[in-house]
């Protein structure tokens, strides 16, 4: 308190200390109401008498402004942090479109195509109208581009738990599916799991590695999940979003970055529209590939077709700086240089873009240890 004479209060000072009286007394019926809610959580005994009581005294029951559900809100959002807080999950969705636009650009290098589309993409379905039908984007290009890195950032800035949520489900073709002779077994099980996933959470995220690889009747088994279907009105809508990850159409991603290389072009002018067209023309022709004559693709269940470029020298510097910075060690541009002068680096000529992408840079940088 500060010393001397009290002044008299003002209209000011009265309002002030009515708004302070009304703010302490929504925090004191916060205190008692929020202690009802995690008690109804942690122990669950007399919830049901409590809710009677509310549902007759009816609203006015809370006894406190607006303000105060909100920071109901805040403190339920905290409380879940530190576990599970709801049946479903869905009280695990953060849907934090802004940090993952900031990573996509700050962690993701030589990718322009691929930060604009799975953003826009993501954003779009997550914040539009009730959706027709789920989300599907199909990745392409060389190992080590991105496209694994990819798919776990959306996971992560979707859901507080990343891949560990029980909302997202992933499947890799030759880990989960292996046996050719089992292939009815697996549809099975496959149905099974993604309709446990949707009927769990009202936002699934489904991820399936090595898609090139994935039997016909697998995707067969996919497709209704995709299909467009009937909007019911419903307060919270279902919204799913499917992730294919396919080396398909490297080669035609490659071709074109070189073409524009030599023609002294930079790779940030290669659109978008040239590159689907080009690719569609090599799934067409891939004659061995299940997942490139699939339903998917002849019925246009694929909404985008996300081409990974391949990385140049540049691009492997920077994920060598990251994982650098990842592991709290020192670097200096020589060392950067090392690692990076460790990669293969083609065509035989040219020597432009690296074999492995970034794949096992992070294991290049243990030979700097000390």
């Amino acid at each position: 308190e500060e010393q001397g004479p009290v002044p008299e209060r003002g209209p000011g000072g009265s309002v002030r200390y009515e708004a302070v009286k009304k703010h302490l007394g929504a925090v004191g019926a916060l205190s008692k109401h929020y202690w009802q809610y995690l008690a109804c959580k942690v122990w669950q005994e007399g919830c049901e008498e409590e809710g009677e009581k509310q549902q007759e005294e009816g609203e006015a029951s809370w006894g406190f402004p607006l303000v105060g559900r909100d920071y109901l809100e805040i403190l339920s959002a905290w409380y879940c942090s530190f576990g599970k807080c709801c049946e479903t999950g869905d009280c695990r969705i953060i849907n934090n479109i802004t940090g993952l636009e900031a990573d996509l650009s700050g962690q993701l290098h030589g990718q322009h195509l691929a930060k604009e589309v799975v953003v826009r993409a993501v954003r779009g379905f997550l914040q539009g109208p009730q959706p027709q039908k789920a989300l599907v984007l199909s990745f392409h290009g060389w190992s080590g581009t991105g496209k694994n890195f990819v798919a776990r950032m959306v996971a992560s800035h979707l859901y507080r738990d990343g891949l560990r949520s029980d909302c997202v489900r992933v499947f890799v073709s030759l880990l989960h599916f292996p046996h050719h002779n089992y292939m009815d077994s697996y549809k099975a099980q496959l149905q099974r799991q993604i309709s446990e996933t949707l009927q769990r959470c009202r936002q699934a995220l489904l991820i399936f590695d090595e898609a090139e690889k994935l039997h016909s009747s697998l995707l067969d088994a996919i497709k209704p999940f995709m299909a467009p279907h009937r909007s019911k009105g419903q307060a919270e809508p279902q919204r799913s979003i499917f992730l294919f990850l396919s080396n398909l159409g490297g080669n035609t991603i490659n071709e074109v970055a070189l073409d524009f290389w030599r023609a002294g072009r930079a790779r940030e002018e290669i659109s978008l529209e040239l590159l689907e067209q080009r690719l569609r023309l090599e799934l067409q022709e891939a004659a061995e590939s299940s997942y490139a004559h699939s339903h998917l693709l002849r019925e246009n269940l694929i909404d985008f077709l996300v081409p990974f470029l391949p990385l140049e020298y540049q691009h492997v510097k920077l994920c060598a700086r990251d994982a650098f910075l990842a592991r709290g060690l020192p670097y200096t541009e020589a060392t950067l240089d090392e690692v990076a002068q460790m990669m293969v680096f083609v065509p035989k000529e040219e020597k432009l873009f690296s074999a492995q992408g970034c794949k096992s840079v992070p294991q290049r940088i243990n030979y700097f240890l000390p």
